[in-house]
């Protein structure tokens, strides 16, 4: 955008969103035109009065210390009579606080950028950029802000501020690298309800990220406000403690005329609103409609089986994925947060990519984390990271520059975005490698550890599993990652394998004894503490132990497992690998029976709970109904969801050998609990469809291997083959 300029308002106008415009009046036939257009803060963008392009929330979230994507837009159409151009601007992610601190914003004028590229018939061209001949307006969006929400008043006067002033922000402008955000299912209002505290209160059914959109016609100047939340308490009432000190608060003043409202600079998370204000006492919820807003990734992974609970639960993970992919992978979709967490990331990305095609959005998300990842490697807690609060440098979170792009590579083969991610992931190494005074343990500051375990007490936020032991677990892993990708592109790697033989031996021998972990205190070494599930299912899932190990620490494991009342202690680090290290040491019978518990912590406890998305805390609402905690209490966050990695690679059977799933084993394991079982993949290679299903005393499989695929067939009556292209049917005794 040679020719262009960055323009803000030319004077404060307050909370109102400015609309800058531009009058162009083509000289001749237009061949083609186009426009290019991004913003600090979000916009819209309008020719002569009808909206452009289908996507919303534009031009996303970016790390913007660095960079800030545009768009392109055809507007060919536009150009053969005189047309106005209006660009609409709302605070968004940069203008405003992000997070919990309220001094986190990036820059406290919204401004945009714009370029508009015509070409003639007879061959000449223009170019018009913004510059300080755009006139500036102000808008019927009176305020708007992600956690707060907005207001909009259509009677609003439109009045003309001036002509624009040029700005100079210190960013990058790339191109769309991500995917768009767009506007998805449009839910219909499933009920009305009158609290016990009086409260009309309006129920979607569906745990969702989007907005509200509203059909009305009243008296002039009267308004809609209504409030956004995901749960009722257990007396039935309205429950928007758990947002902290976000307003999700929508408002608009009605013109007297038919009236379409929807926001246009925010988003919320929510199932259930509550009418503040509306002008009259008769409901019809016919003319309220949620609509599901998300990242524009498209589904390529089905599943179903015979037990109803399992695909709620997999409808919960779908619902939870689409609700935080929005342009970045957040943790949360509702309160003041709302962040990349990159723990919850890596432990989510491998199911993300059966689900959806994700290569895209994590393409930009990668290019996010290498922009902002330290000189020294440590890489950010969130991504992008929070302006006034960097923490970096935690085991479990900075390992997704490691852990994110194998995954991305498993699923979709593309070495030119691992070669890009491969010195971020030699930076991430080598942060942890000079972190301390020991180059093979990893033992400095480490935030947060198992987060969420309950093998510390229901109450608490970390789990019992000391964090240097986790932290060298994962320099571990990491390192073994980084390997594996420097020998797919090629790269010599013989001195990280010289480092991971030493930083395994120095596991074993300061974390290890006789084959199992030897915890000790973080503040106390000298202080042993007992071995917790999640100990056990890193060092048997990151191959810190031996083979001659192994039988006893699964062992081991089933044990406390059993003596916990055959449920799980672990959080946000044992929980992914948990069901995996049962069944790859010949428990899988004891993984499936996890995945059946019903009883707190599992992943049904929330689903016979009503959950239609995946919790935070595995008792986000306690069996009295009251709630786990205020401050940290999302009904909407993935991270567990990162189960349907092991249904999908375990019952179902699917796993890549190779990249791409050019190669893939097909061994399934079948459990009468699961009904039957039918799972499908759109990948890189093709469609595979795996299916099972009991018939008698018979198990029946079937199999669709793609075109140029390969498929390595293990089926637990012993049966084995290779087999390529094509559909294949097998049975076998029960």
């Amino acid at each position: 955008m040679k020719n262009a300029k960055w323009i803000k308002c030319p004077s404060d106008i307050g909370t109102v969103s400015p609309v800058f415009e531009k009058e162009i009046d083509a000289t001749s036939a237009v061949k083609k035109a186009s426009i290019c257009v991004s913003a600090i803060g979000l916009y819209a963008l309008y020719i002569n009065g009808e909206r452009i392009g289908d996507s919303v929330l534009c031009p996303g979230w970016s790390y913007y210390e660095d960079h800030v994507q545009y768009q392109k837009y055809d507007i060919t159409e536009y150009m053969s009579a005189p047309s106005k151009i209006s660009i609409a601007v709302g605070k968004g992610w940069a203008s405003t606080r992000v997070g919990f601190d309220p001094d986190t914003k990036y820059d406290d004028c919204m401004s945009v950028i714009a370029m508009i590229d015509i070409k003639y018939e007879n061959g000449e061209s223009k170019c018009i950029g913004t510059g300080s001949d755009w006139d500036v307006y102000t808008s019927k969006i009176l305020f708007s802000e992600i956690y707060d929400g907005e207001i909009q008043d259509a009677t609003a006067e439109i009045k003309y501020i001036g002509r624009a002033a040029e700005t100079h922000p210190a960013i990058k402008l790339i191109p769309q690298i991500g995917e768009y955000i767009k506007e998805h299912e449009r839910v219909a209002a499933a009920e009305y309800i009158v609290t016990p505290l009086g409260e009309r209160v309006i129920d979607f059914g569906q745990n969702m990220t989007g907005y509200v959109e509203v059909k009305a016609h009243g008296t002039r100047g009267k308004k809609i406000t209504f409030t956004h939340a995901e749960v009722l308490d257990r007396n039935g009432n309205f429950y928007t403690d758990n947002m902290r000190s976000a307003k999700n608060r929508i408002s608009y003043t009605l013109t007297g005329n038919e009236d379409i409202f929807k926001p246009l600079f925010t988003f919320q998370g929510f199932r259930y609103i509550r009418l503040d204000e509306y002008p009259s006492d008769d409901i019809d919820i016919s003319l309220f409609t949620a609509i599901s807003v998300n990242s524009d990734i498209r589904r390529t992974g089905y599943f179903t089986c015979g037990n109803e609970k399992i695909n709620q639960l997999y409808h919960n993970i779908i619902w939870g994925q689409k609700s935080n992919y929005l342009d970045v992978p957040t943790d949360c979709p509702q309160r003041d947060e709302r962040l990349g967490w990159t723990g919850d990331t890596q432990v989510f990305c491998r199911t993300g990519a059966i689900n959806f095609d994700v290569e895209k959005f994590f393409r930009k998300w990668l290019l996010d984390l290498r922009t902002c990842q330290h000189e020294n490697g440590a890489v950010p807690d969130v991504v992008p990271p929070r302006i006034s609060n960097k923490n970096s440098g935690t085991a479990a979170w900075g390992d997704a520059a490691c852990v994110v792009p194998w995954e991305m590579y498993l699923a979709y083969g593309n070495k030119k975005d691992l070669a890009a991610a491969y010195p971020s992931m030699k930076r991430w190494i080598g942060y942890i490698r000079n972190s301390g005074d020991d180059e093979y343990i990893w033992n400095t500051d480490q935030r947060y550890g198992d987060w969420l375990a309950m093998d510390a007490g229901e109450d608490s936020y970390e789990g019992a599993t000391p964090k240097y032991f986790i932290a060298s677990a994962f320099y571990a892993y990491s390192l073994s990652l980084l390997i594996k990708a420097g020998e797919a592109i090629g790269e010599d790697v013989s001195e990280y394998l010289e480092l991971y033989s030493r930083v395994r031996k120095a596991f074993r021998e300061k974390y290890m004894k006789d084959g199992l972990p030897c915890l000790t205190s973080d503040s106390d070494p000298d202080k042993r503490i007992p071995i917790t599930q999640t100990s056990l299912v890193l060092i048997l899932k990151f191959g810190l132990c031996e083979d001659n190990e192994r039988a006893a620490a699964a062992e081991l494991l089933v044990k406390m497992i059993s003596d916990n009342g055959g449920k799980m202690a672990t959080g946000f680090v044992g929980t992914p690998y948990i069901l995996h290290v049962l069944s790859e040491n010949g428990y899988t019978d004891a993984a499936y029976k996890l995945l059946y518990q019903e009883e707190n912590p599992s992943w049904l406890y929330a689903v016979n709970r009503g959950a239609t998305t995946v919790w935070e805390h595995w008792n986000g609402i306690k069996e009295d109904g009251s709630f786990w905690s205020a401050d940290m209490n999302s009904f909407n966050h993935y991270a567990y969801g990162c189960v349907f990695d092991w249904i999908f690679g375990v019952s179902a059977g699917i796993k890549p050998t190779e990249p791409a799933y050019k190669r893939f084993t097909f061994a399934p394991h079948p459990d009468r609990g699961l009904g039957f079982l039918n799972a499908s993949l759109v990948s890189r290679s093709g469609m595979i469809i795996a299916r099972w299903y009991y018939r008698g005393d018979e198990i029946h499989y079937e199999l669709t291997v793609p075109k140029g695929a390969v498929a390595d067939v293990a089926l637990p009556g012993g049966y084995r083959a290779v087999l390529s292209g094509g559909s294949y049917l097998f049975r076998e005794k029960a």
